[in-house]
């Protein structure tokens, strides 16, 4: 059989010039932002919104993905860290985000960022921020692929990675879960992406928003058995935490669907 089994040792590190070290991974963060800015003023552009809008909506989503992830991650995988060091849950340079804490942090700032801008509605933000949701988080975790991080379980599947910084002496191959998550974020971004420009966030409001949930987090739910734990109390559960935070967002997923498809339904005569 063909395999293409890769030997993946990769520096964290993008390159050191005197005090500057960037690393791949707050490199593509930062081009999530930047991708994710400019689709959405295709998107503001092409509706007639204001520029202002846009960099104000850019600042609540900034805060919002950076605090949720990080105060997700805390909360989801080390409540701990609350009573031994409240102020560490701050502390993002340390690593520890939880892109389901990312969602919720979105949602939130989306909330507000509605109440205080007239003229936008949650479904209006949910459907468009959706899009570039899907596309941030295909940078993400190409990010974490560099980190040699949230690896997958051992396995013989020709394509699988030896992550050397992970296993260093004795070779282990393990699925690249980090490709198999940005490969569906980018198909979700492109399945949304051309809903929109066929007009279904104007003839089914709320459905773009469904199809992103169901379809992120149900691969999410499936990647997660061939991903190895990220905290050892997750051996005593009967799934991982990562399958259990993502069964609700799913629901709502399917709420929406089901709402957006009785929206646009013809009225019995």
């Amino acid at each position: 059989m063909f395999a293409v089994m890769i030997e993946w040792n990769v520096d964290p590190v993008l390159f050191t010039l005197g005090p500057l070290s960037p690393r791949w991974y707050g490199v593509l963060f930062a081009l999530a932002f930047y991708l994710s800015y400019r689709v959405m003023h295709i998107i503001y552009v092409g509706e007639k919104k204001e520029q202002r809008d846009l960099d104000a909506l850019t600042i609540y989503m900034i805060a919002g993905t950076i605090l949720g992830a990080r105060i997700g991650h805390v909360l989801f995988y080390e409540p701990e860290i609350f009573a031994a060091n409240p102020l560490e849950v701050f502390a993002i340079w340390h690593g520890g985000l939880a892109s389901h804490g990312g969602a919720l942090g979105i949602i939130t700032g989306l909330w507000i960022y509605h109440r205080r801008k007239v003229g936008y509605s949650m479904t209006w933000l949910l459907d468009r921020l959706s899009i570039v949701a899907a596309l941030s988080g295909m940078c993400i975790r190409l990010g974490n692929l560099f980190n040699s991080e949230i690896i997958g379980r051992p396995t013989d599947v020709p394509w699988a990675f030896w992550f050397q910084r992970v296993d260093p002496v004795v070779p282990v191959w393990r699925h690249p879960t980090q490709i198999y998550e940005a490969l569906l974020c980018l198909a979700v971004f492109a399945i949304t992406w051309m809903m929109y420009r066929r007009g279904q966030a104007f003839t089914n409001p709320g459905r773009l928003f469904g199809v992103f949930l169901v379809l992120i987090f149900s691969g999410r739910f499936l990647i997660e058995f061939v991903k190895e734990r990220q905290v050892d109390f997750e051996a005593a559960l009967p799934i991982d935490m990562g399958q259990i935070l993502s069964i609700p967002f799913i629901a709502v997923g399917v709420y929406y669907l089901v709402r957006s498809a009785r929206a646009s339904a013809p009225s019995a005569s």
